[in-house]
């Protein structure tokens, strides 16, 4: 019951964040919260660590992007696009990237997610270096315009609640505790009878396309996606947000991810000095709360998702 007040209390504090906060600010951080989360499902909740995430935050923004500007569809359905796209690559990914385990998993993610850069890099469609600029938001189901920020911040704000309702029934259901039990013990959930690998691609599969939600979604809201999105350093960006906010809590990330984004936003008149600020700031972390800043909370209050 506590952690419904409190969940009920972020949201009234997101309702009323956009006339007290700068919106873009805003709706960047709720983006890369999402993307956070996405991520922390499959780590957090399955025990599977990714370093090629990026390839479904950006490439989806691309396909958003591009669905928008070019073949002009409305910003739900841009958005739908560039998520089922990331579905899409998720689904085959997967389903090379299950068949091994720990740090080969992580290495086989960072192979294909290079191969799908690679492909931005050289696809028309992105304009390389440039990529997609000056994307329109155009008109959720052709009636609201989508062109004022807080009008915009409202529709993010509605996918990362749904997103996250999302992310927190499956946690809560029997397949979020199978997830569970195959991070804590694999071969014991593999006696029990369970496919893992079928478990372990589904999560991976969901993880992806939440992920590339994000990405469509900002996409449309900055009018732009970069090859920065779907680069590697992007990659390692969630994994430091997810164990800086709370590695295996619901909330956790999301508190991750609007600390980094609120450093590398206030801090940017301090040039390369920011990378540095964000290191020292994990490698305290890392010493003083090692279960990241919600997750040491949790444990010193006693309290679980």
């Amino acid at each position: 019951m506590g952690k419904r007040l409190i969940y009920g209390a972020l949201l009234l504090a997101l309702l009323v964040a956009p006339f007290v906060g700068y919106p873009m600010f805003l709706m960047k951080v709720l983006c890369f919260a999402l993307f956070a989360c996405a991520f922390n499902l499959l780590i957090g909740f399955t025990g599977l660590l990714s370093f090629g995430h990026a390839m479904f935050f950006g490439f989806a923004a691309y396909v958003s992007g591009h669905a928008a500007k070019v073949w002009g569809l409305t910003p739900e359905l841009a958005v739908l696009a560039g998520t089922l796209s990331a579905a899409c690559i998720g689904l085959f990914t997967g389903w090379l990237a299950v068949r091994r385990q720990g740090i080969y998993f992580a290495m086989v993610t960072l192979a294909l997610a290079q191969m799908i850069y690679f492909i931005c890099v050289q696809s028309p469609f992105t304009y390389a270096e440039d990529g997609i600029q000056s994307i329109p938001r155009g008109k959720l189901f052709g009636l609201f315009d989508m062109s004022n920020d807080t009008t915009m911040y409202y529709l993010v704000l509605a996918i990362f609640v749904g997103a996250f309702a999302l992310i927190y029934r499956v946690v809560h259901s029997p397949f979020g505790q199978v997830l569970k039990s195959i991070r804590e013990n694999e071969q014991r959930a593999l006696s029990l009878g369970y496919n893992v690998d079928h478990y372990k691609l589904l999560a991976f599969v969901l993880s992806a396309t939440l992920a590339g939600l994000a990405g469509a979604t900002k996409a449309i809201a900055f009018g732009l996606a970069t090859l920065t999105d779907v680069g590697w350093q992007m990659s390692g960006e969630v994994v430091l947000m997810t164990l800086l906010g709370g590695m295996g809590t619901l909330i956790g990330p999301a508190v991750g991810a609007a600390v980094i984004i609120a450093m590398q936003n206030y801090l940017a008149s301090l040039g390369s000095w920011v990378t540095i600020i964000m290191g020292c700031t994990f490698v305290v972390c890392v010493l003083v709360f090692r279960r990241g800043i919600v997750g040491e909370i949790e444990h010193r209050l006693g309290g679980k998702d």
